[in-house]
């Protein structure tokens, strides 16, 4: 059996935020390899001068759309920031009218800041919220009545985290963007049931992307050694991190058929890590 009957993508439509680098360049080759065309978009520059490491850039995303034109697939990709609502409309609506149809929406993009709560500036905090959370909402609302219209039904999967499961001291507003995207999952499961369109979170842990910044991580354990025992090893060998392309291995399985009893359901992808 090939990867397109395997997974029941061949000529269809997925939408991937954030897929510039990391896991969202990685779940849209991921779905190319399985049939998909692709409508991507990534803000590539700097999310806010509070974020401290490097931003994805033009280049990324180029790299990104090489990557999907490798196994022979469409793509539309556009420097586009989730918190911009007129420019996700205009994508959404342009991929349609380009490629006819929408199935699959990732909805990947999310930003990483350190402190304690109460030490949070308005900045770091509107920062995350708005890209992580609302930006999310934004993707959906953006998405949602394409998938309706086109009565295909479909498949939407939301990048959470394992923090949006287990407290992270350390980055509550993080973890409290991410325990939102819980709410938003299940909610939109139940609402959207009826159009044939399932919509599942997957909670990635240490995945090997430039969001994990060592050194700012080491600093924060260092300040708050009672902190680490929150963050558990993850049991499963080999137990360093999860590279991106093990987690687009999970989401294409989401989008595909063979997943297609589950929806309102939030997925681990942490090497048992959540057990702990």
């Amino acid at each position: 059996m090939s990867e397109n009957e395997k997974h029941g993508l061949q000529g269809k439509v997925a939408l991937v935020t954030g897929a510039a680098r990391g896991q969202g360049r990685a779940h849209a080759i991921r779905l190319a390899a399985a049939g998909a065309d692709i409508i991507a978009c990534d803000i590539c520059a700097p999310a806010s001068e509070c974020i401290t490491y490097p931003a994805a850039t033009p280049d990324d995303l180029a790299e990104t759309v090489a990557g999907v034109e490798a196994h022979g697939r469409k793509v539309l990709a556009r420097a586009v920031d989730v918190r911009d609502d007129a420019a996700l409309r205009a994508l959404v609506s342009d991929g349609v009218e380009q490629f006819g149809r929408l199935d699959v929406v990732v909805a990947n993009a999310g930003v990483l800041g350190w402190g304690r709560l109460w030490e949070l500036t308005d900045e770091q905090w509107s920062t995350v919220i708005d890209v992580n959370l609302t930006g999310t909402w934004r993707t959906i609302r953006a998405s949602v009545p394409a998938m309706i219209e086109a009565g295909n039904g479909g498949s939407i999967v939301i990048v959470s985290s394992s923090a949006g499961v287990k407290a992270t001291p350390g980055n509550g507003h993080y973890a409290a963007s991410k325990y939102g995207l819980v709410a938003l999952t299940n909610t939109l499961a139940l609402e959207v049931g009826e159009h044939g369109i399932r919509v599942n979170s997957i909670h990635p842990y240490s995945v090997d992307t430039p969001m994990i910044e060592p050194q700012v991580m080491a600093k924060i354990f260092g300040d708050h050694p009672d902190y680490l025992h929150a963050f558990p090893p993850m049991p499963l060998r080999p137990n360093g991190f999860i590279t991106s392309d093990e987690v687009a291995e999970v989401v294409v399985w989401l989008a595909g058929e063979g997943s297609g009893v589950l929806t309102g359901v939030q997925i681990p992808v942490d090497k048992g890590a959540l057990k702990y």
